[in-house]
């Protein structure tokens, strides 16, 4: 992301609980970050999204049409010129601290340090790549973690798509990598990458994370890398249905993927898209509207 400050731009709707995840996703296809917050009172849902002043115009009315007819919502859109300071103190008030499952926490930089007992702890800055904490996809990923690690060690990791870095990390500490090569986290966008090793660092883990540029699977360190044990891939339904068969090639056999980005009626075209490539379904997490697919390439016969 190369805006300066002045140059960032809000777009801020308000939708029914049935209707926030459609434009929450309608924002994130030209939004760098964006965040759901409950509107007190009332069960309407206010969706924010951060980008570039003017980015992606033509794609927004495409997405924002589909996401009404879809609902049968037509919100009014906001349009604010966003200091890149201000947007981030609204976010920080957004962002208490969140428990997910059993095993995580994730905690704004502007809260005190705290840590709780057999949980592992995660920093991160409230407002950079990560949003309020409440999206399902991340909470789909980090439930979906926690439960292939009860019978999974993997030990060559990937983070495709790695946003604020937070799934990295989490492998990182999920599965205690102090003697094996670090996750391997990439994303697209330089502002992300930068954002992710920020991340790492604040958290005690650059040398267990080792985040790079790249565009999915283009990007030569990570076939040479390949095959991975596990690959995480929080994006979008359609560049994962566009990624099935690169994943399927640099997965390793008994690896594991898991999916996410994806609304619950997505699921059936990403999980037919995979399938296809060979891999087979291990498992599902819901969260609200959003799924997060476990996905397994089979041993090859003997």
């Amino acid at each position: 992301m190369t805006a300066r400050v002045g140059e960032l731009e809000t777009l801020r709707l308000v939708v029914s609980a049935a209707a926030a995840p459609l434009f929450e996703a309608a924002l994130a296809e030209i939004c760098r970050s964006v965040g759901r917050f409950r509107e007190d009172p009332g069960d309407r849902w206010r969706i924010e999204g951060i980008r570039a002043m003017g980015a992606g115009e033509e794609k927004l009315a495409l997405t924002l049409a589909l996401a009404a007819a879809v609902s049968g919502e037509q919100p009014e859109l906001l349009r604010l010129p966003t200091p890149a300071t201000g947007w981030l103190a609204r976010n920080r008030e957004d962002f208490p601290a969140q428990r997910i499952g059993e095993r995580f926490e994730l905690r704004g930089t502007h809260l005190p340090p705290h840590h709780s007992p057999g949980r592992i702890t995660l920093t991160l800055d409230a407002g950079l790549a990560f949003g309020s904490g409440e999206h399902g996809s991340t909470r789909g990923c980090l439930l979906a973690l926690t439960a292939l690690a009860r019978r999974q060690h993997p030990r060559r990791i990937l983070d495709l798509g790695t946003g604020s870095g937070i799934l990295a990390m989490a492998a990182a500490r999920l599965f205690h990598r102090p003697r094996q090569g670090p996750v391997l986290a990439s994303d697209i966008d330089p502002w992300s990458v930068r954002v992710a090793a920020e991340n790492a660092r604040r958290n005690g883990l650059a040398r267990r994370v080792r985040v790079g540029h790249g565009d999915g699977w283009r990007k030569r360190p990570l076939r040479h890398a390949a095959p991975f044990d596990l690959v995480l891939a929080n994006i979008l339904a359609r560049p994962l249905c566009g990624m099935a068969r690169a994943l399927s090639h640099h997965l390793a056999p008994g690896g594991y993927a898991i999916l996410a980005g994806l609304l619950t009626r997505q699921e059936g075209m990403v999980l037919a898209a995979h399938r296809r490539q060979g891999l087979v379904l291990a498992g599902r997490v819901v969260c609200g509207a959003w799924t997060t697919l476990i996905l397994r390439r089979p041993h090859p016969p003997p």
